[in-house]
């Protein structure tokens, strides 16, 4: 394990001295310790910390303000929450810490045991080890004239890598999403945070689309060859439905290039929205008669609802992320999320859990019949020719041990 610095602000003498104990009995952990929010503050101001383990009912400076004060500060650290306070409670202190751009590693309800502390730390590794390439992606933001980012999209530099998505029945890999990047020729593999807010400010929208549906269906074809059938989903901004040609344009592209719409899922991402409902209905349902699937993205974050859910003619819901993690720990999200996946299932769809990082929230949502998964734990997005290197490693794998699970994905 790698050594870390933390910092624990507990009021109580006994619980503080109690879970100081704890995290130094791990190797490679540095402790400090504090019973007031506003002294741990200048702490962290003067001394950097990776993880800051807190409570949140605390007198005079409570756990919110040392968090909202923590988010002032140039360097954020890490956050695992420890209260006796309710699971909502605990739940909202989390978002309100993400929505400041804390990442919150856990939530811990006392009395905390040496296995919490050893799971947090665990997580507190993976984290780290995850911060050291976003550090260079969190940079200052790429700027790109609109010829340069055209340029970028019809040279190949902007293109679809592919993360795996994972059946819960057999074990395999059935599907994938498409996710795009940019091989920069100066800064290395940008992830889409990097440059999609100048792809939108430019109005590429529609082009990156085009080009990454192409991308995908050259990928499948590839795969096809290798004797696997892979479905692939593409994110859609809502607000291009205003365009009323666009399942037109997107099905005249699919067949041109040999793709088939039965395997190509448009997921309509809840970061926009059409000025008129009836754009909005009339793209989806229009996607759908073209033999598009259609994804509700992000369910149970932001704008999505289980009205929209039941009224938009979708194939598939995404779980967000904020339902996901923490789920085998947080009694409300584990209620939640049975009751998505339930209603899912009701629907007739196909029920895909983004987002997942760790064994215990997949064994949780195999047992609540959840239906795909993906995330950090099966794959990052990986370009086209290594996920057909992975396919065929992952199908080798599967012969040797003869599990008796029938390979879905093999064309037929």
């Amino acid at each position: 394990m790698s050594n870390h610095r933390v910092l624990i602000l507990e009021d109580q003498p006994f619980q503080r001295g109690f879970l100081a104990n704890m995290f130094n009995a791990a190797p490679g952990i540095a402790t400090d310790t504090c019973g007031d929010a506003a002294h741990a503050v200048e702490m962290c101001h003067w001394r950097r910390y990776d993880l800051v383990v807190t409570d949140l009912m605390m007198p005079g400076v409570d756990g919110i303000q040392f968090i909202q004060a923590l988010a002032a500060q140039e360097h954020r650290p890490m956050l695992a929450l420890v209260s006796s306070a309710s699971q909502r409670m605990m739940a909202s202190a989390r978002l309100m810490a993400e929505s400041l751009g804390i990442t919150v590693l856990g939530i811990l309800p006392k009395p905390v045991g040496p296995a919490d502390v050893g799971e947090l730390l665990a997580q507190l590794e993976l984290a780290s080890a995850d911060a050291a390439p976003a550090s260079t992606a969190a940079e200052a933001p790429i700027v790109a004239s609109r010829e340069r980012l055209c340029e970028a999209i019809s040279g190949g530099q902007i293109t679809a890598w592919f993360q795996p998505k994972k059946s819960l029945d057999s074990g395999l890999v059935v599907a994938a999403e498409a996710l795009v990047r940019w091989r920069h020729p100066e800064h290395g593999t940008l992830q889409a945070g990097r440059f999609l807010p100048l792809i939108q400010q430019h109005g590429l929208e529609p082009a990156l689309l085009r080009h990454i549906l192409k991308a995908s269906v050259q990928a499948q074809a590839r795969w096809r060859e290798q004797g696997f059938r892979i479905p692939v989903s593409i994110n859609l901004p809502p607000h291009l439905l205003e365009r009323s040609s666009l399942p037109d344009e997107l099905l005249e592209l699919t067949l041109a290039h040999g793709g088939v719409p039965a395997d190509l899922c448009f997921e309509l991402m809840e970061s926009s929205t059409t000025h008129h409902v009836s754009d909005y209905y009339a793209g989806a349902c229009r996607l759908r008669m073209k033999g598009f699937g259609l994804a509700q993205d992000d369910f149970g974050q932001g704008l999505s609802s289980v009205h929209n859910l039941v009224s938009t003619p979708f194939t598939e819901v995404k779980i967000d992320r904020a339902l996901v993690r923490g789920c085998a720990r947080d009694p409300a999200l584990h209620s939640a999320l049975a009751t998505v996946i339930a209603l899912g299932s009701k629907l007739g769809l196909n029920i895909v859990a983004e987002g997942v990082e760790t064994d215990a929230e997949l064994a949780t949502l195999r047992r609540l019949g959840c239906n795909q998964v993906q995330g950090f734990l099966i794959s990052r997005a990986i370009p086209a020719e290594t996920f057909g290197a992975l396919l065929d490693q992952e199908k080798a794998a599967h012969r040797h041990t003869d599990l008796g699970h029938p390979d879905t994905r093999a064309t037929r």
